[in-house]
């Protein structure tokens, strides 16, 4: 079965038949058993319950993904005649849109959320970086959005507009929490100093 597909759509791997059906309920089985176990053993437990709700709708939707996924490559199997760049990019877009709610969303824990060493070291760098994550990744999965309705013309610059912005963001935001932990460390220094 064709189990693959090119940024111009055109089926370049297979599989047999049986790992190519079970392929996606075994990696949702294995993810859902990630995600139970990650509240359980993060040091910072409490902090997952303040955003429980926000963190499970997004094991639905990833899990969602996947299951869309593997009816699309099964639909394209079947001789159904399916344009995979078409179809996966707008779950992408939705999945990373919905990330920026999670982060925004997120308090100070090991496993969800930008975590670097500044933003695990200050609940303020962690909300203010969080908070504009979840910004830059709604803006970031509009912009796939729009990109899916032109993947024909901007089809050589597709991987670009998938994995660019996605790295620009990560950095910007690694600096970012730095630059706001040394800004908080400057300003308790001043406070110190001021008594």
């Amino acid at each position: 079965m064709a189990s693959h597909w090119n940024i111009r759509g055109e089926v370049d791997g297979y599989m047999p038949k049986f790992w190519a059906l079970m392929i996606m309920p075994v990696i949702s089985a294995l993810l859902m058993l990630l995600f139970i176990a990650l509240p359980r053993i993060d040091p910072l437990r409490e902090n997952i319950k303040k955003f429980r709700k926000q963190f499970d709708t997004f094991i639905l939707i990833l899990i969602a993904f996947l299951f869309y996924i593997d009816l699309a490559m099964i639909f394209a199997n079947l001789g159904y005649l399916v344009n995979m760049g078409y179809v996966i990019m707008p779950a992408i877009a939705v999945i990373i849109f919905y990330a920026g709610v999670l982060m925004q969303s997120s308090n100070r824990n090991w496993f969800i959320g930008v975590r670097t060493p500044w933003t695990l070291s200050s609940e303020t760098v962690w909300d203010k970086t969080n908070r504009l994550g979840g910004i830059l990744f709604k803006v970031y999965a509009l912009i796939l959005l729009v990109s899916a309705f032109l993947l024909e013309r901007l089809d050589n610059y597709f991987i670009f507009i998938l994995l660019g912005p996605i790295i620009a963001i990560t950095v910007f935001l690694v600096v970012y929490s730095y630059a706001e932990y040394e800004k908080e460390n400057k300003t308790k220094k001043i406070l110190r100093k001021s008594k």
